[in-house]
Protein backbone atom coordinates (compact mmCIF):
# COMPACT_ATOMS: atom_id res chain seq x y z
CA UNK A 1 0.00 0.00 0.00
CA UNK A 2 2.84 2.35 0.87
CA UNK A 3 4.61 1.73 -2.42
CA UNK A 4 1.40 2.36 -4.37
CA UNK A 5 0.91 5.65 -2.51
CA UNK A 6 4.46 6.67 -3.30
CA UNK A 7 3.97 5.84 -6.95
CA UNK A 8 0.72 7.85 -7.00
CA UNK A 9 2.39 10.88 -5.40
CA UNK A 10 5.34 10.54 -7.76
CA UNK A 11 3.10 10.34 -10.82
CA UNK A 12 1.12 13.39 -9.67
CA UNK A 13 4.37 15.32 -9.25
CA UNK A 14 5.47 14.32 -12.71
CA UNK A 15 2.13 15.45 -14.14
CA UNK A 16 2.50 18.81 -12.40
CA UNK A 17 6.03 19.22 -13.68
CA UNK A 18 4.85 18.30 -17.19
CA UNK A 19 2.01 20.82 -16.97
CA UNK A 20 4.42 23.47 -15.70
CA UNK A 21 6.87 22.77 -18.51
CA UNK A 22 4.03 22.84 -21.05
CA UNK A 23 2.76 26.16 -19.71
CA UNK A 24 6.26 27.57 -19.73
CA UNK A 25 6.87 26.40 -23.28
CA UNK A 26 3.55 27.82 -24.45
CA UNK A 27 4.38 31.06 -22.60
CA UNK A 28 7.46 31.45 -24.76
CA UNK A 29 5.17 31.36 -27.80
CA UNK A 30 2.44 33.66 -26.45
CA UNK A 31 1.58 36.50 -28.84
CA UNK A 32 0.36 39.91 -27.61
CA UNK A 33 -3.34 40.18 -28.34
CA UNK A 34 -2.95 43.35 -30.40
CA UNK A 35 -0.17 41.99 -32.60
CA UNK A 36 0.30 39.38 -35.29
CA UNK A 37 2.92 36.70 -34.75
CA UNK A 38 4.37 34.58 -37.49
CA UNK A 39 5.76 31.55 -35.70
CA UNK A 40 7.45 30.00 -38.70
CA UNK A 41 9.71 33.01 -39.13
CA UNK A 42 9.53 34.42 -35.59
CA UNK A 43 8.22 37.85 -36.64
CA UNK A 44 6.02 40.02 -34.40
CA UNK A 45 3.98 42.67 -36.24
CA UNK A 46 2.57 45.37 -33.94
CA UNK A 47 2.39 48.19 -36.50
CA UNK A 48 -0.14 51.01 -36.01
CA UNK A 49 -2.09 49.34 -33.20
CA UNK A 50 -2.41 52.40 -30.96
CA UNK A 51 -0.03 50.88 -28.39
CA UNK A 52 1.09 53.18 -25.55
CA UNK A 53 3.76 50.80 -24.24
CA UNK A 54 5.84 47.89 -25.44
CA UNK A 55 3.59 44.82 -25.15
CA UNK A 56 4.36 42.00 -22.75
CA UNK A 57 4.45 38.26 -23.54
CA UNK A 58 6.41 38.62 -26.75
CA UNK A 59 7.61 35.21 -27.96
CA UNK A 60 11.16 34.66 -26.74
CA UNK A 61 12.36 33.36 -30.11
CA UNK A 62 11.41 36.60 -31.91
CA UNK A 63 14.15 38.04 -34.14
CA UNK A 64 12.13 40.89 -35.74
CA UNK A 65 9.65 43.15 -33.93
CA UNK A 66 7.85 46.02 -35.65
CA UNK A 67 6.33 48.65 -33.35
CA UNK A 68 6.15 51.44 -35.94
CA UNK A 69 3.23 53.87 -36.04
CA UNK A 70 2.16 53.58 -32.39
CA UNK A 71 1.83 56.07 -29.48
CA UNK A 72 4.54 54.82 -27.15
CA UNK A 73 5.66 58.29 -25.89
CA UNK A 74 8.46 56.64 -23.91
CA UNK A 75 10.35 53.37 -23.87
CA UNK A 76 10.59 52.18 -20.30
CA UNK A 77 13.47 50.55 -18.47
CA UNK A 78 13.92 46.88 -19.41
CA UNK A 79 11.00 46.98 -21.87
CA UNK A 80 12.65 44.24 -23.94
CA UNK A 81 13.98 42.06 -21.14
CA UNK A 82 14.21 38.41 -22.20
CA UNK A 83 14.20 39.02 -25.95
CA UNK A 84 17.73 37.66 -26.36
CA UNK A 85 17.27 36.63 -30.00
CA UNK A 86 15.91 39.97 -31.27
CA UNK A 87 17.97 41.21 -34.24
CA UNK A 88 15.72 43.87 -35.80
CA UNK A 89 13.64 46.37 -33.83
CA UNK A 90 11.53 48.95 -35.69
CA UNK A 91 9.95 51.82 -33.71
CA UNK A 92 9.68 54.63 -36.26
CA UNK A 93 6.86 57.17 -36.12
CA UNK A 94 5.77 56.08 -32.64
CA UNK A 95 5.65 59.47 -30.86
CA UNK A 96 8.62 58.52 -28.67
CA UNK A 97 9.89 61.43 -26.58
CA UNK A 98 11.95 59.64 -23.95
CA UNK A 99 14.17 56.59 -23.72
CA UNK A 100 14.48 55.65 -20.06
CA UNK A 101 17.87 54.42 -18.76
CA UNK A 102 18.67 50.80 -19.72
CA UNK A 103 15.57 50.61 -21.90
CA UNK A 104 17.55 48.82 -24.63
CA UNK A 105 20.45 47.35 -22.67
CA UNK A 106 19.20 43.73 -22.81
CA UNK A 107 19.30 43.64 -26.64
CA UNK A 108 22.83 42.28 -26.90
CA UNK A 109 22.32 40.68 -30.33
CA UNK A 110 20.33 43.50 -31.94
CA UNK A 111 21.73 44.40 -35.39
CA UNK A 112 19.27 47.01 -36.66
CA UNK A 113 17.39 49.70 -34.71
CA UNK A 114 14.99 52.22 -36.28
CA UNK A 115 13.92 55.17 -34.11
CA UNK A 116 13.26 57.58 -36.98
CA UNK A 117 10.37 60.06 -37.13
CA UNK A 118 9.96 60.37 -33.37
CA UNK A 119 10.23 63.29 -30.91
CA UNK A 120 13.55 62.57 -29.20
CA UNK A 121 15.34 65.70 -27.98
CA UNK A 122 18.27 63.92 -26.36
CA UNK A 123 19.78 60.47 -25.92
CA UNK A 124 20.44 59.03 -22.44
CA UNK A 125 24.09 58.59 -21.50
CA UNK A 126 23.69 54.80 -21.47
CA UNK A 127 21.79 54.69 -24.78
CA UNK A 128 24.34 52.38 -26.43
CA UNK A 129 25.00 50.20 -23.39
CA UNK A 130 24.50 46.55 -24.36
CA UNK A 131 24.14 47.33 -28.09
CA UNK A 132 27.60 46.14 -29.09
CA UNK A 133 26.19 44.03 -31.99
CA UNK A 134 24.27 46.93 -33.57
CA UNK A 135 25.20 47.56 -37.22
CA UNK A 136 22.56 50.05 -38.36
CA UNK A 137 20.99 52.87 -36.34
CA UNK A 138 18.36 55.29 -37.62
CA UNK A 139 17.68 58.41 -35.57
CA UNK A 140 16.68 60.67 -38.46
CA UNK A 141 13.71 63.04 -38.28
CA UNK A 142 13.87 63.61 -34.52
CA UNK A 143 14.55 66.77 -32.46
CA UNK A 144 18.10 66.06 -31.28
CA UNK A 145 20.16 69.21 -30.62
CA UNK A 146 23.46 67.89 -29.26
CA UNK A 147 25.52 64.69 -29.21
CA UNK A 148 27.66 64.09 -26.13
CA UNK A 149 30.68 61.85 -25.77
CA UNK A 150 28.90 58.92 -24.07
CA UNK A 151 25.58 58.20 -25.81
CA UNK A 152 27.06 56.33 -28.77
CA UNK A 153 30.25 55.14 -27.09
CA UNK A 154 29.54 51.38 -27.12
CA UNK A 155 28.50 51.00 -30.76
CA UNK A 156 31.78 49.43 -31.78
CA UNK A 157 30.27 47.41 -34.66
CA UNK A 158 28.04 50.12 -36.11
CA UNK A 159 28.26 50.47 -39.91
CA UNK A 160 25.46 52.94 -40.70
CA UNK A 161 24.35 55.93 -38.61
CA UNK A 162 21.55 58.21 -39.81
CA UNK A 163 21.16 61.45 -37.82
CA UNK A 164 19.71 63.49 -40.68
CA UNK A 165 17.04 66.15 -40.24
CA UNK A 166 17.40 66.76 -36.55
CA UNK A 167 18.39 70.09 -34.95
CA UNK A 168 21.98 69.24 -34.09
CA UNK A 169 24.09 72.37 -33.57
CA UNK A 170 27.01 70.90 -31.64
CA UNK A 171 28.76 67.58 -31.19
CA UNK A 172 31.38 66.70 -28.58
CA UNK A 173 34.69 66.08 -30.33
CA UNK A 174 34.59 62.51 -28.94
CA UNK A 175 30.92 61.87 -29.80
CA UNK A 176 31.86 59.40 -32.55
CA UNK A 177 34.98 58.07 -30.85
CA UNK A 178 33.69 54.52 -30.39
CA UNK A 179 32.43 54.12 -33.97
CA UNK A 180 35.64 52.90 -35.59
CA UNK A 181 33.85 50.64 -38.13
CA UNK A 182 31.40 53.24 -39.36
CA UNK A 183 30.97 53.29 -43.14
CA UNK A 184 28.07 55.72 -43.63
CA UNK A 185 27.35 58.84 -41.57
CA UNK A 186 24.36 60.97 -42.53
CA UNK A 187 24.15 64.39 -40.86
CA UNK A 188 22.12 66.14 -43.56
CA UNK A 189 19.54 68.73 -42.58
CA UNK A 190 20.99 69.77 -39.22
CA UNK A 191 22.37 73.09 -37.93
CA UNK A 192 26.12 72.46 -37.79
CA UNK A 193 28.25 75.51 -38.62
CA UNK A 194 31.80 74.17 -38.23
CA UNK A 195 33.37 70.83 -39.16
CA UNK A 196 35.96 70.49 -36.42
CA UNK A 197 39.30 68.73 -36.33
CA UNK A 198 39.17 65.58 -34.20
CA UNK A 199 35.47 64.82 -34.67
CA UNK A 200 36.20 62.12 -37.29
CA UNK A 201 39.54 60.97 -35.89
CA UNK A 202 38.43 57.29 -35.54
CA UNK A 203 36.56 57.02 -38.84
CA UNK A 204 39.24 55.52 -41.10
CA UNK A 205 36.61 53.12 -42.53
CA UNK A 206 34.06 55.83 -43.35
CA UNK A 207 33.03 55.69 -47.02
CA UNK A 208 30.10 58.12 -47.20
CA UNK A 209 29.82 61.41 -45.27
CA UNK A 210 26.67 63.44 -45.93
CA UNK A 211 26.63 67.01 -44.57
CA UNK A 212 24.35 68.86 -46.97
CA UNK A 213 21.72 71.36 -45.81
CA UNK A 214 23.58 72.50 -42.69
CA UNK A 215 25.06 75.94 -41.89
CA UNK A 216 28.71 74.95 -42.34
CA UNK A 217 30.88 77.94 -43.18
CA UNK A 218 34.20 76.59 -41.89
CA UNK A 219 35.96 73.27 -42.44
CA UNK A 220 39.02 73.16 -40.23
CA UNK A 221 42.20 72.26 -42.08
CA UNK A 222 42.68 68.70 -40.75
CA UNK A 223 39.01 67.82 -40.15
CA UNK A 224 38.95 65.39 -43.10
CA UNK A 225 42.50 64.05 -42.74
CA UNK A 226 41.62 60.72 -40.99
CA UNK A 227 39.14 59.64 -43.69
CA UNK A 228 41.26 57.12 -45.62
CA UNK A 229 38.30 55.30 -47.22
CA UNK A 230 35.99 58.19 -48.12
CA UNK A 231 34.33 57.87 -51.54
CA UNK A 232 31.57 60.52 -51.24
CA UNK A 233 31.53 63.84 -49.36
CA UNK A 234 28.29 65.81 -49.58
CA UNK A 235 28.60 69.52 -48.72
CA UNK A 236 25.78 71.00 -50.79
CA UNK A 237 23.53 73.77 -49.46
CA UNK A 238 25.74 75.02 -46.65
CA UNK A 239 27.26 78.48 -46.05
CA UNK A 240 30.65 77.97 -47.70
CA UNK A 241 32.08 81.08 -49.34
CA UNK A 242 35.71 79.98 -49.61
CA UNK A 243 37.60 76.73 -49.08
CA UNK A 244 41.24 75.89 -48.51
CA UNK A 245 42.94 73.56 -50.96
CA UNK A 246 44.96 72.02 -48.12
CA UNK A 247 41.73 70.84 -46.46
CA UNK A 248 40.95 68.54 -49.38
CA UNK A 249 44.55 67.67 -50.13
CA UNK A 250 44.59 65.98 -46.71
CA UNK A 251 42.14 63.38 -48.09
CA UNK A 252 44.52 60.54 -48.93
CA UNK A 253 41.96 58.28 -50.62
CA UNK A 254 41.74 56.26 -53.82
CA UNK A 255 38.83 58.28 -55.25
CA UNK A 256 36.60 60.82 -53.50
CA UNK A 257 33.61 62.50 -55.13
CA UNK A 258 32.85 65.97 -53.77
CA UNK A 259 29.43 67.64 -53.92
CA UNK A 260 29.61 71.37 -53.18
CA UNK A 261 26.86 73.18 -55.12
CA UNK A 262 24.23 75.52 -53.60
CA UNK A 263 26.69 77.39 -51.39
CA UNK A 264 27.06 81.23 -51.37
CA UNK A 265 30.43 81.19 -53.13
CA UNK A 266 32.54 84.35 -53.41
CA UNK A 267 33.97 84.02 -56.91
CA UNK A 268 37.47 85.43 -57.08
CA UNK A 269 40.87 84.34 -58.28
CA UNK A 270 41.60 82.47 -55.02
CA UNK A 271 38.47 80.32 -55.35
CA UNK A 272 39.19 79.60 -58.99
CA UNK A 273 42.74 78.57 -58.13
CA UNK A 274 41.53 76.22 -55.37
CA UNK A 275 39.14 74.41 -57.69
CA UNK A 276 41.79 74.37 -60.41
CA UNK A 277 44.17 72.61 -58.03
CA UNK A 278 41.46 70.16 -56.91
CA UNK A 279 40.84 69.23 -60.56
CA UNK A 280 44.51 68.40 -60.93
CA UNK A 281 44.52 66.01 -57.95
CA UNK A 282 43.90 62.56 -59.41
CA UNK A 283 41.83 61.12 -56.56
CA UNK A 284 39.48 64.11 -56.15
CA UNK A 285 36.41 64.63 -58.33
CA UNK A 286 34.05 67.60 -57.99
CA UNK A 287 30.83 65.85 -58.97
CA UNK A 288 28.73 69.01 -59.40
CA UNK A 289 31.34 71.57 -60.50
CA UNK A 290 29.07 72.83 -63.27
CA UNK A 291 26.44 73.76 -60.65
CA UNK A 292 28.74 75.88 -58.47
CA UNK A 293 27.17 79.34 -58.77
CA UNK A 294 28.64 82.68 -57.70
CA UNK A 295 26.80 84.71 -55.06
CA UNK A 296 29.29 87.55 -54.85
CA UNK A 297 30.56 89.91 -56.16
CA UNK A 298 27.28 91.37 -57.41
CA UNK A 299 28.40 91.59 -61.04
CA UNK A 300 29.03 87.81 -61.10
CA UNK A 301 25.97 86.70 -59.09
CA UNK A 302 24.21 83.85 -60.88
CA UNK A 303 27.21 82.94 -63.03
CA UNK A 304 28.70 79.47 -62.80
CA UNK A 305 32.32 79.29 -61.76
CA UNK A 306 33.00 76.89 -64.63
CA UNK A 307 31.76 79.42 -67.21
CA UNK A 308 34.27 82.00 -66.00
CA UNK A 309 37.16 79.72 -66.90
CA UNK A 310 40.34 81.62 -65.91
CA UNK A 311 38.77 85.05 -66.35
CA UNK A 312 38.82 85.83 -62.64
CA UNK A 313 42.58 85.46 -62.37
CA UNK A 314 43.09 87.25 -65.71
CA UNK A 315 40.89 90.08 -64.50
CA UNK A 316 42.79 90.20 -61.23
CA UNK A 317 46.10 90.23 -63.12
CA UNK A 318 44.82 92.97 -65.41
CA UNK A 319 43.65 94.99 -62.43
CA UNK A 320 47.03 94.61 -60.75
CA UNK A 321 48.73 95.62 -64.01
CA UNK A 322 46.49 98.67 -64.40
CA UNK A 323 47.14 99.68 -60.81
CA UNK A 324 50.89 99.14 -61.27
CA UNK A 325 50.95 101.24 -64.45
CA UNK A 326 48.86 103.94 -62.80
CA UNK A 327 51.19 104.04 -59.81
CA UNK A 328 54.24 104.10 -62.09
CA UNK A 329 52.82 106.97 -64.14
CA UNK A 330 51.96 108.85 -60.98
CA UNK A 331 55.46 108.33 -59.62
CA UNK A 332 57.04 109.42 -62.91
CA UNK A 333 54.77 112.45 -63.03
CA UNK A 334 55.79 113.36 -59.52
CA UNK A 335 59.47 112.96 -60.40
CA UNK A 336 59.09 115.08 -63.54
CA UNK A 337 57.20 117.72 -61.65
CA UNK A 338 59.77 117.74 -58.87
CA UNK A 339 62.58 118.06 -61.40
CA UNK A 340 60.76 120.89 -63.17
CA UNK A 341 60.23 122.70 -59.88
CA UNK A 342 63.91 122.22 -59.03
CA UNK A 343 65.00 123.69 -62.34
CA UNK A 344 62.57 126.59 -61.99
CA UNK A 345 63.88 127.36 -58.53
CA UNK A 346 67.45 127.12 -59.80
CA UNK A 347 66.73 129.53 -62.69
CA UNK A 348 65.07 131.97 -60.32
CA UNK A 349 68.01 131.75 -57.99
CA UNK A 350 70.50 132.45 -60.76
CA UNK A 351 68.44 135.39 -62.01
CA UNK A 352 68.41 136.89 -58.56
CA UNK A 353 72.18 136.54 -58.29
CA UNK A 354 72.64 138.41 -61.60
CA UNK A 355 70.40 141.28 -60.44
CA UNK A 356 72.23 141.56 -57.15
CA UNK A 357 75.90 140.77 -57.83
Amino acid sequence: MGSELKMLVSSRMMIRVAILLLNTASGFKLCPGSCLCYESSDLVDCRSRGLVQVPLSVPHGTWLMDLSGNKLTEVRTRSFMGLWTLKILLMSNSSIRTLQPQSLSSLQFLERLDLSFNRLRWLPEDFSQGLSSLQELRLDQNLLQHLDSTSLADLENLRKLDLSYNRIRTMDVRALGGLSRLRLLNLEGNRLNVLKEGLLSRQQSLEVLLLSHNNISVIQTEALAPLRSLTLLGLQANQLQHIKFKTFLMLQTTTTHLQMSSNPWTCDCDLQRVFGKIHRVRHLRVYDYGDIICSTPAQLAGSSLASLDSQLCLAETASVLVISITVTIAVLGAVVKAEKNRKTKQAVSEAEKQEHP
